[in-house]
């Protein structure tokens, strides 16, 4: 009888995910997301990002899927404004990205790497599209009050946006022990 429950339940919530996925709306908290829902919520959008970020000129918006995924997939809600965030690395980065190290003040991503960030949310229960966030590492003379690394983003609309290089090191430069990475969050990285 229990096993039937149990069945039953799993049934019920399988479906109650694939109903999100082909209509796109949900109605839980984000901060409350399951794996699966976020997994669901990605599903909507997924095609969507690099459509939308490739619409400009932008260099980075129009390959970055071409590049790595430096994660599983995209996790719960953290910075960025609490939107669900999917990293992904060229060539250069890839490798040393994915160490994800954490401890090492002399630790220094290559010159040349680019970090692309795919951002999105929720608004009244309908996915919304959010920056494209971009990092690229540069010598560290280049860029010395960003420590080597120069911020961009791209708007859904494909257009750039504008930031300032400060705003953006202002929190990254926070993760000194990381060459200013903030990772994915543990439950998404690849190999963990």
């Amino acid at each position: 009888m229990n096993s039937r429950l149990l069945l039953s339940a799993a049934a019920i919530a399988l479906s109650a995910t694939a109903a999100q996925a082909q209509d796109c709306t949900f109605e839980a908290d984000i901060a409350d997301f399951t794996q699966e829902q976020i997994d669901a919520l990605y599903d909507c959008v997924r095609d969507e990002l690099p459509a939308a970020y490739g619409a400009g000129d932008d260099a980075v918006a129009a390959v970055y899927r071409e590049w790595q995924a430096a994660a599983t997939g995209p996790a719960a809600p953290g910075f960025h404004g609490g939107r669900f965030l999917n990293t992904f690395v060229n060539e250069v980065g890839h490798a040393e990205y994915i160490r994800y190290e954490g401890d090492d003040e002399a630790f220094e991503m290559p010159v040349g790497t680019v970090i692309a960030k795919e951002s999105y949310t929720l608004r009244d229960g309908a996915p919304r599209i959010g920056p494209l966030f971009i990092m690229t590492r540069v010598a560290t003379d280049q860029s010395p009050e960003t420590d080597g690394w120069v911020y961009s983003a791209v708007q859904p609309n494909g257009n750039p946006m504008g930031i300032q290089q400060s705003f953006c090191h202002d929190c990254h430069g926070g993760f000194s022990f990381s060459d200013s990475l903030g990772y994915p969050a543990f439950d998404v990285r690849l190999g963990q």
